[in-house]
């Protein structure tokens, strides 16, 4: 009898120490649960954090892209303009070069025949005379006037004087030459260019629909002209800075249909192009 007390007291205290055990093994796979949890947390607010973080950082990388792109449009067309604008080639440079070194052979004969006159006696009377050699070392030394240059009845000068301020950045000065040029030279052959100027003014300063009324009259008044091409493609533009596509749109297609050849209808169909996409 007491040997079977023996036997079951023991093996009572092996179940109760492995229950004891359970319980501290239970508590401590609790714990252990609970600390993972704890960090798994941590890591996903911190993952959160980062998150929000990226967003903000894309959203403003959005807005400087945009920007930029909006940045790039506008130096595209401003070249696009300037290049319509320009449309001078090299050949076209060399031309106005050899004009101008026609009108200064023009001037220096001009002042030699004045010169070859003034050598057969009579000295001419004036302002600021210029002393003239004598043609041999008996004649006296004869003096004569050099021909007047007058720059307010020389077109050419006068439409140089206000590309010029043009040219420099003075829009006021310039809008007020080339206007002064088309009332007194309502008929030279670069009163479409003075007109077309007159547009220049305004387009240079961003007033568009004062630009779009002047780039018009180039090609109401002179609609062969030299400018009328490029007087159409800025009209375009002004009209699309406006808001206006559907009338951009149709200024496009009639440079296209009127002037295929000119660079301005290659630069036409390029935005022609654009707006279809």
């Amino acid at each position: 009898m007491s040997g079977r007390v023996l036997v079951t007291r023991p093996g009572r205290a092996a179940s109760l120490v492995l229950a004891a055990l359970l319980v501290v093994f239970a508590s401590l796979t609790t714990g252990c649960y609970s600390t993972q949890l704890t960090m798994l947390r941590s890591g996903l607010d911190s993952l959160r954090v980062q998150v929000d973080t990226l967003t903000v950082r894309d959203s403003i990388a959005y807005r400087v892209i945009a920007d930029t792109r909006t940045e790039l449009q506008s130096q595209r067309d401003l070249i696009l303009s300037t290049r319509a604008s320009s449309g001078s080639t090299l050949s076209e440079l060399f031309d106005q070069i050899s004009a101008l070194q026609g009108k200064l052979d023009e001037v220096l004969h001009r002042f030699t025949t004045i010169a070859e006159r003034s050598n057969g006696g009579a000295g001419n009377a004036g302002p600021a005379p210029a002393v003239v050699p004598p043609a041999s070392g008996s004649t006296p030394a004869t003096t004569v006037n050099p021909p007047a240059v007058t720059s307010g009845g020389d077109p050419a000068q006068a439409y140089d004087l206000a590309t010029r301020d043009l040219t420099e950045g003075r829009y006021g000065m310039a809008l007020t030459s080339y206007r002064e040029f088309l009332t007194r030279f309502p008929s030279s052959e670069l009163a479409d260019n003075a007109q077309y100027g007159v547009g220049e003014c305004f387009f240079a300063q961003a007033v568009f629909d004062s630009a779009a009324v002047e780039y018009a009259r180039v090609g109401e008044k002179w609609p062969k002209g030299d400018r009328a091409a490029a007087a159409l493609y800025k009209l375009a533009l002004c009209q699309e800075r406006l808001g206006r596509a559907a009338e951009s749109r149709k200024s496009f297609e009639d440079l296209v249909k009127r002037f295929p050849s000119s660079s301005e209808a290659g630069l036409a169909k390029e935005r022609l192009g654009s707006s279809r996409r």
